[in-house]
């Protein structure tokens, strides 16, 4: 195939677009990229331009025929397109800091993609992403989808359940963060080591470890008794296991499941620096200002070292890599997130899930786990549980059901403080939350 492939990238003005176009450029051999189509929206033109210009000048410096075209045409972008990634944000970085900051007054964890944050994320994207997916159908029926949209599971999910698209994988860059987190523990490549993932988006363990083959779990768990290896992503420090609780949890954790088995410490310690330093989404968006004065550097044609500070590291690799396996068929394993298809027997079998898979160019093969261990089922089974009736909220607008997805969390202490999060938080996203309001104005 000589004509190359045409990729639209859904929220082009992402700080993260050098990361995937230093991704395209690395992997050009096999995956023979012959336009990138940048799209985003009014709100983001700026951002969109600045960083469309720095992916010129890298694919210049590379001396590819890539051609950039930046648009706000979402169907200019999307006709014929080849793949589609997804990686925008309903309400910008604002939104994410009331996510973060409305649930903390009520003594609950504000978070990007767990409980009323997560919530709220998906309630604002999901009628997006179908949005996106009915121009789909129209434009390039036959592209693959690759979602890096948080939250990916929930969108994941609603994409199977409430879409006609069905080449649809859903990315995250934590699982290959923490293959990376445990290669330097084990001071081994990175390509020696095999994990077993099974779960949930932000909610999946490590069911087992390799090195060249052979399990080394029982030493990562010994490695992971120490505090300073507890955490594998920037923008999550984990606070360390009690050893007795991670040896006999007996699987490896992923960082989020801080919000969950220490609950109570991290809510006091993101009071204490959403009071000290902001919140993350405050964070990042001062990180962001200055990522995005460096992108204007006319003289820069590299994507900056600071770009990892932002918690997105090896999101481009874990991107472009799942790209060009399908692309090239390659039968390789990666951890995705796909439809179960009885993968792990403890979830329905049309859910989404996040697994280690065969990437082929049918799309990922999930590898068979059976049940999860009985010490992690319930926890996975819970979040699935809130995924379902969120995604089901955010597609019916059903007030009713996002009072019932936010008590089902284990992070939400009672239905009462569910009710006065989603009221105050309703409030709050009114402007992009507009499933919820039409009902009540009608």
């Amino acid at each position: 195939m000589t004509k190359g492939l045409k990729i639209a990238t859904i929220g082009g003005g992402s700080s993260y677009t050098p990361e995937l176009v230093e991704g395209f450029i690395k992997r050009y051999d096999e995956l023979p990229v012959r336009e990138l189509w940048l799209v985003d929206i009014e709100a983001g033109r700026e951002k969109m331009e600045i960083v469309g210009n720095l992916a010129k000048r890298m694919i210049e410096k590379a001396g590819l025929p890539i051609e950039v075209h930046l648009t706000l045409d979402r169907k200019a972008a999307l006709k014929d397109a080849d793949f589609v990634t997804t990686q925008f944000r309903v309400g910008l970085l604002e939104a994410r800091a009331k996510d973060e900051r409305i649930p903390l007054k009520y003594g609950v964890l504000g978070q990007e993609t767990n409980g009323p944050g997560g919530l709220f994320k998906g309630l604002r994207t999901i009628p997006v992403i179908l949005d996106i997916c009915k121009d789909m159908e129209e434009l390039c029926p036959d592209a693959w989808l690759i979602n890096f949209t948080n939250p990916a599971g929930m969108v994941t999910e609603a994409v199977l359940r409430y879409s006609n698209i069905k080449k649809i994988v859903g990315l995250c860059n934590v699982p290959i963060g923490i293959e990376m987190g445990v290669a330097k523990l084990l001071d081994v490549d990175h390509s020696r080591i095999r994990i077993d993932f099974a779960g949930l988006n932000h909610m999946v363990y490590g069911l087992d470890v390799y090195v060249d083959g052979v399990s080394v779990k029982d030493k990562v768990i010994d490695l992971l008794t120490d505090p300073n290896n507890s955490s594998f992503v920037k923008n999550i420090q984990g606070l360390g296991w009690e050893p007795a609780f991670i040896k006999a949890l007996n699987v490896l954790t992923c960082p989020y499941h801080n919000y969950y088995y220490k609950s109570r410490e991290m809510v006091e310690k993101d009071l204490k620096s959403a009071e000290e330093e902001g919140t993350r989404a405050e964070v990042v968006q001062r990180l962001e200002k200055e990522l995005f004065e460096l992108y204007k550097d006319p003289n820069l044609a590299v994507k900056p070292p600071q770009l990892e500070e932002r918690g997105g590291a090896y999101y481009s690799d874990a991107a472009v890599r799942l790209i060009t396996s399908i692309y090239t068929d390659r039968g390789d394993i990666q951890p995705v997130n796909t439809i179960n298809n009885g993968a792990i027997a403890s979830i329905p079998d049309d859910s989404a899930v996040e697994v280690s898979c065969i990437i082929t160019k049918d799309g990922p093969k999930p590898i068979v786990v059976g049940d999860l261990p009985v010490q992690v089922r319930g926890l996975v089974q819970q979040i699935k549980s809130f995924e379902r009736v969120a995604a089901e909220a955010a597609v019916t607008g059903d007030y009713n059901k996002a009072v019932l997805a936010l008590t089902i969390n284990p992070l939400s202490p009672s239905d009462t403080i569910s009710k006065q999060i989603v009221d105050e938080m309703m409030e709050a996203h009114k402007e992009h939350l507009p499933q919820f309001f039409k009902k009540v104005e009608a």
